[in-house]
């Protein structure tokens, strides 16, 4: 490894951009291939509508996510990694890696059901 000065101005933005909450579980749920919005939600926990779009719009402007708009009935749109994007697989892998070794968790105990998202979970 190279000698690590104090400060790295490119380290220092990836940190504080993948740092944000849930980035790196959508990144996660994005590295089996695309997916639809639905499938990034249902694999990503806890995570609200408002965040989730907030974060796969930013992972896009990176360039780390492509969102695909297809032209059928209805439109579907589907979110895959990029080349940069699939560059992360080492870096997550990493990160697993260390929370296996390192990260003691109680047993989760099953939360209730997410509320559908909406209007008709606005009433």
């Amino acid at each position: 490894m190279e000698d690590l000065s104090p400060y790295c101005p490119r380290y220092s933005h990836a940190a504080a951009f993948l740092g944000r909450r849930w980035m790196f579980a959508v990144v996660r749920a994005l590295m089996a291939g695309s997916h639809r919005y639905t499938d990034i939600r249902a694999g990503v926990p806890g995570v609200t509508d408002r965040i989730l779009t907030e974060r796969l719009r930013d992972l896009e402007a990176e360039g780390i996510v492509r969102r695909d708009v297809r032209s059928t009935s209805p439109v579907r749109v589907e979110y895959r990694l990029t080349d940069k994007g699939r560059a992360m697989t080492v870096v997550v892998t990493a990160l697993q890696d260390w929370a296996d070794a390192w990260v003691d968790l109680p047993c989760a105990e099953p939360g209730p059901a997410r509320p559908a998202s909406g209007a008709a979970a606005r009433g």
